[in-house]
């Protein structure tokens, strides 16, 4: 497969992309930046813009990009970047598959365009697949525009697969912050840590968008382990492999001020997410429980 990628120097992508050369595919990068390679091509989502020529010969387009959600405090101009970011690229990149199937519809061609587990808002220890309704609160708001974004090129014929991602355990992101917090013995919950953290392991994340690939998959797909953890079973798990205590708890004041908006939406509210679709469709995990996937990524360092 020709395959072209969006937001591929992320956490996510900068694993995909080897991963997608290993299995032979031929890997198209969409920059904003002055292409470095011939592999390189450069767009402009933030004005919608990109040359269709790009997408022409292309069978599959991964779509990652966005402003990272938790990076810093939610200011208002900080949470309109979070939104337009995943809109712009998205829709950039919908409208011209939904055109270029206008005018070639007998090309079979697939979108797999990520969103997140936010999407279902906090649902508490209520179990939840990929027929939940949305929640309420701004992250669920930014996945139900996110993923709205994707409707030109469904209507137009490609499949479109939406990926609500839960909380990639890797050296980087989430976990790449807590790691110095919990070696330092200073880990512990978040406010009362009922809160439920759907999980996935890196290799599976990346196993799982290489499945749906090709895999006849549409629709929303749960990216999370089958065993979705509480954040006290999360915090008390990590502080095993790492022997160390994890006996603190950051009280909900506290993390008001340091995080502001995002402490109610993104550290003390939860889903308990599970992957209904990935595993209806056959997909198996490396990692199904949470321990063998965080002992996987420090065997990495």
């Amino acid at each position: 497969m020709k395959i072209a990628v969006a937001g591929a120097s992320g956490l996510i992508g900068s694993a995909l992309l080897p991963a997608l050369r290993a299995d032979g595919h031929e890997v198209v990068q969409l920059v904003r930046r002055t292409p470095r390679t011939s592999e390189e091509h450069r767009w402009d989502p933030q004005h919608r813009r990109i040359d269709p020529a790009v997408l022409q010969d292309v069978d599959a387009v991964v779509n990652l990009a966005g402003v990272g959600v938790g990076d810093r405090r939610w200011t208002e101009k900080h949470k309109r970047a979070v939104l337009t970011s995943r809109v712009d690229t998205t829709t950039t990149l919908s409208e011209t598959l939904a055109g270029l199937a206008a005018s070639d519809p007998d090309r079979s061609r697939v979108l797999v365009n990520a969103s997140g587990v936010g999407w279902y808002g906090d649902t508490g220890d209520r179990i939840v697949d990929e027929s939940a309704p949305p929640g309420d609160d701004f992250l669920a708001e930014v996945c139900v525009a996110w993923e709205g974004a994707t409707r030109p090129a469904a209507d137009a014929g490609v499949r479109v697969v939406r990926l609500r991602t839960g909380l990639v355990l890797a050296r980087g992101g989430l976990l790449g912050r807590l790691l110095p917090i919990f070696r330092a013995g200073l880990g512990g919950r978040l406010g009362s840590g009922r809160q439920y953290m759907p999980w996935i392991s890196l290799d599976d994340e990346v196993a799982a968008i290489r499945f749906l690939l090709t895999s006849p998959v549409s629709g929303p797909v749960n990216l999370c382990g089958p065993a979705p953890v509480t954040n006290a079973e999360f915090t008390a798990a990590l502080g095993r492999v790492l022997h160390r205590p994890a006996v603190l708890v950051v009280p909900p004041p506290a993390l008001w001020v340091a995080l502001g908006e995002f402490a109610r939406v993104g550290a003390l509210a939860g889903q308990r997410a599970v992957p209904a679709a990935l595993t209806d469709a056959g997909f198996r995990f490396t990692h199904t429980d949470l321990e063998s996937a965080l002992r996987a990524v420090l065997a990495r360092g």
